[in-house]
C-alpha cells in the first residue's frame, strides 16, 4: 500500500496568493476590520515544524485584545477550522496567542510587542504583504492634473 504524499506547502520562493490558506485572508480581514495595528504576516513553514504562517498584530489595550480574540474565534469557527490552542496569558499580560495549526496568531499590546520582538526572532522568514491578503492592489502614484487656466478678464 502506497503512502499518499502530504499536500505541498508553499515555499518561501514560490508562495503566491493562490497557495495561501483561505483562513489566512479571513484572519487578516477580521483583524483589519477590528482596527488591529501593524499587521504582519510571516511565512515560516520552511523554518518551523509548528506552523506555516505567523500573524502578528497590535491591540491598543487589554479590552481591545479581548475584542480581537472574540472576532478571531468567530472567523475561525465559521471557516470550520479547529482551534488547536489558545493562550490568553495572565490577566493583563498584553499578549494572546491563537493556534489553528497552519496559522498561529499573536496579538500584543504595543509595549509587549516591543519587548518580545517576534519579527526579529523570525527575521529570516518571508514576509507576506498584508495588503495582498486583504485584497488591496498596489497603489500607483497619483498623477497631478494641471489646473485649468481661466482666461483673464480684460
Amino acid at each position: 500500500m502506497k503512502k499518499s504524499k502530504p499536500a505541498a506547502k508553499p515555499s518561501a520562493k514560490s508562495a503566491s496568493i493562490k497557495t495561501f490558506p483561505p483562513l489566512l485572508s479571513a484572519i487578516c480581514h477580521a483583524l483589519d476590520e477590528k482596527k488591529a495595528g501593524d499587521l504582519r504576516v510571516l511565512y515560516v513553514g520552511d523554518k518551523s515544524s509548528i506552523t506555516d504562517f505567523l500573524v502578528i498584530a497590535t491591540g491598543t489595550s487589554e479590552p481591545h485584545l479581548r475584542a480581537l480574540r472574540v472576532e478571531l474565534e468567530k472567523v475561525i469557527d465559521a471557516s470550520g477550522t479547529r482551534i488547536v490552542g489558545m493562550e490568553t496569558g495572565e490577566s493583563r499580560s498584553g499578549w494572546l496567542v491563537v493556534d489553528t495549526f497552519d496559522v498561529m496568531i499573536h496579538i500584543f499590546t504595543q509595549e509587549t510587542r516591543g519587548r518580545y520582538s517576534l519579527e526579529k526572532l523570525w527575521s529570516d522568514a518571508k514576509e507576506i504583504p498584508a495588503g495582498e491578503l486583504l485584497g488591496e492592489k498596489k497603489k500607483r502614484p497619483a498623477v497631478k492634473k494641471k489646473a485649468a487656466v481661466k482666461p483673464r478678464k480684460k
